[in-house]
C-alpha cells in the first residue's frame, strides 16, 4: 500500500462566522460572505530574561499573547430591499460603538474540516477600500482579539 502524496492546502481554505445571537453566546453563527482576503495572527509577546546564570546565552519567557485577523470582503447587498449583508452590517455596527456593542464574537476554521479552528472576541477597524469607477465594493477589516483565542473542535469536521 502506497502513501499517497500531500497536497498543498489553499489559502481560501477559510471559513470566518459571526455569532449573530444578541448574547453572543455562540448560538447563532453565520457566515461572513464576500471575503477574499484572510490573514490571521497570533503574536507572542517575548521578554529576555537572561541572567548571569544562563552563562552568557539568551534565554526568553513569553509574557503574553495577542491576535488579530486581517479580512478583506466584497460587500454584499440585497438590492430589492436596500440593506447590505448582515453578517458585513454586524461588523461595520460594531466598528463604530464602544463598550460591549465594540465586541464581535467570531470563529473560524478550515472549511474542508481539517481540525484547524479558533474562537474568540474582537475589536472591529472597518475601511472601505474605495476605488475607481470600474472597482468592487470592498471593506478592510482588522478584527484585533481582545481576550483569548481558544483553539476549538472544528464544526465542519
Amino acid at each position: 500500500m502506497s502513501t499517497p502524496t500531500p497536497v498543498t492546502a489553499l489559502a481560501r481554505r477559510w471559513r470566518l462566522e459571526i455569532d449573530m445571537s444578541a448574547a453572543k453566546d455562540g448560538s447563532d453563527w453565520q457566515l461572513v460572505v464576500g471575503v477574499t482576503d484572510f490573514s490571521p495572527a497570533a503574536e507572542p509577546n517575548i521578554e529576555d530574561s537572561s541572567s548571569y546564570d544562563s552563562e552568557g546565552w539568551a534565554e526568553n519567557t513569553k509574557t503574553g499573547q495577542s491576535w488579530e485577523l486581517g479580512v478583506t470582503v466584497n460587500r454584499k447587498i440585497n438590492d430589492s430591499v436596500k440593506v447590505y449583508h448582515p453578517t458585513h452590517e454586524a461588523f461595520r455596527l460594531a466598528s463604530f460603538a464602544f463598550g460591549s456593542a465594540s465586541e464581535v464574537h467570531v470563529r473560524y476554521m478550515d472549511r474542508n474540516g481539517l481540525p484547524e479552528a479558533y474562537e474568540g472576541t474582537a475589536l472591529v477597524t472597518w475601511a472601505p477600500s474605495g476605488g475607481e469607477y470600474t472597482a468592487l465594493d470592498q471593506v478592510e477589516m482588522t478584527l484585533t482579539g481582545t481576550g483569548p483565542l481558544v483553539p476549538i473542535t472544528n464544526p465542519l469536521a
